[in-house]
């Protein structure tokens, strides 16, 4: 296991739906394990919490390779939700939640409306879990994204879960592609969230995409499809993140994730400018396990250059800075 040798700066901690961060850099769901494993190759202390592989009621095997494949900018995966099923969770990966430095969010996945309650409930009795997080928009399964496309599945899963784990904040993970069509866009699934009782949203999912081999006139996923994170998702990312910071979350005080091809701290930093309170790495991680320390520390640097010139107290006091076009410097 590695070891800090120095403590992250109080300019890095956040506050997050009633729970606190010692930095607002966060393991994305599916690149981290399930608990504590990413202790082997990083230093946990510069981690402000780590989320869970999405979990389903039931074990899942996940798709056939290729399932992971380089894209340009960029990584195709289409896993396919492979994880052990509440139960094992609950079971073999429980008990260490709470042992470590950063927060746990427990992700879940799943294809029917009870599935999600039942997950939910098992989280709602793993101890010192801090959050949920609702994968609704996952694009490498056949029934994945079937919630996330629309306010009403959104609405129904986000209160199916808040009855199972009432005490646990619920984050909504949303999708990055949507109809801009009155009542569909991004703000209007984020507000639907709201609605229902979410405390939180994660913005976003990884981007539908393929890959064609040419030779063989075949996808090279497995699967046909997956999703597309790294350099070439950030900056949809970013703008997302945006446009839900403005138009909903500022006004409801309501944190933001932002994920999205994060591979180093400007990447953190222009999440942060855009609304998020803290910040999704994936993909980052799987190439260089020491990513997310350098993006903290990265982070600590920038924060303490800002916070000093605006004379405000933390990284948090930067969130959504970014000045609009026509606004003077």
């Amino acid at each position: 296991m590695l070891w800090a040798m120095s403590d992250p700066s109080p300019l890095l901690g956040v506050e997050m739906a009633g729970f606190r961060l010692r930095t607002p850099v966060v393991l994305a769901a599916g690149t981290a394990a399930y608990v504590d494993e990413a202790a082997d190759v990083m230093d946990l202390a510069w981690v402000g919490a780590i989320t869970t592989k999405s979990i389903t009621a039931e074990p899942r095997e996940g798709n056939p390779a290729w399932r992971i494949l380089p894209a340009g900018a960029g990584m195709l995966n289409a896993i396919g939700l492979a994880n052990v099923g509440a139960r094992a969770f609950a079971a073999e990966h429980g008990s260490r939640v709470g042992g470590m430095a950063p927060k746990t969010i427990g992700s879940i996945a799943g294809a029917t409306v009870e599935e999600y309650a039942r997950v939910a409930a098992m989280f709602s009795g793993v101890p010192h879990l801090a959050a949920i997080e609702l994968n609704v928009s996952c694009p490498n399964v056949k029934s994945g994204r079937s919630f996330g496309d629309e306010p009403e599945g959104i609405i129904e899963v986000v209160r199916a879960a808040r009855d199972s784990a009432p005490e646990l904040p619920i984050f909504v993970k949303l999708p990055p592609v949507t109809t801009s069509a009155k009542g569909r866009d991004i703000v209007s699934l984020a507000t639907a969230a709201l609605d229902a009782g979410a405390s939180g949203l994660t913005v976003a999912n990884t981007i539908p995409a393929m890959a064609i081999d040419v030779e063989r006139f075949e996808p090279e996923l497995a699967n046909g499809t997956g999703g597309l994170s790294g350099p070439a998702a950030h900056a949809v990312a970013v703008r997302l993140v945006h446009l839900v910071y403005w138009g909903v979350a500022k006004e409801r005080r309501a944190p933001i994730i932002g994920v999205g091809g994060v591979m180093n701290w400007r990447d953190a930093a222009e999440m942060i400018l855009a609304g998020a309170t803290a910040v999704g790495v994936g993909t980052a991680s799987m190439a260089d396990a020491r990513a997310p320390e350098k993006i903290a520390r990265g982070l600590g640097k920038w924060a303490a250059r800002h916070c000093s010139r605006l004379g405000v107290g933390s990284i948090a006091d930067l969130r959504g800075r970014m000045r609009l076009p026509g606004e003077r410097s």
